[in-house]
């Protein structure tokens, strides 16, 4: 007896076939079997809109620094995400006064000291450079 593997449509079975000794060969007829692979439907492709694209954000010119007020500087490039204050404001020394993101990560740039705020010099998802003016404190 000899044991063969045969799959059929995935399915593996065993098989076991016995030799009978004799040399004549006997042929069963074979049925060939033609598989055919399921057809799929082509996808339907919507037309393609013409979508505006994005207008490239403006950067305003910044604003004049008034004298004798200090500056806070962005110590890196960036996105402005939120502006946590308002001009005319009075914050604390250490009071977070904007969000900038730079390398994917979110930076709180807080006020160097105590005063009030004399001039917001930039917007809501401008980019700045280092050393750009971001906000003057009186």
């Amino acid at each position: 007896m000899k044991k063969y593997r045969i799959t059929v449509n995935g399915k593996a079975y065993e098989v076991e076939v016995e030799d009978l000794g004799g040399s004549s060969v006997v042929s069963a007829p074979v049925q060939k079997t033609v598989q055919t692979a399921p057809v799929q439907p082509k996808p339907v492709t919507k037309p393609v809109q013409n979508t505006p694209k994005p207008e490239p954000k403006k950067t305003e010119a910044p604003k004049a620094v008034p004298q004798g007020a200090e500056t806070v500087e962005a110590p890196m490039p960036g996105t402005i995400l939120d502006i946590r204050v308002n001009e005319g404001d009075t914050v604390e020394a250490g009071q977070v006064l904007l969000i900038l993101e730079a390398m994917k990560m979110e930076n709180e740039i807080v006020a160097p000291r105590a005063g009030k705020i004399a001039a917001i010099n930039t917007s809501n998802g401008a980019s700045v450079n280092a050393g750009d003016p971001l906000i003057s404190l009186e």
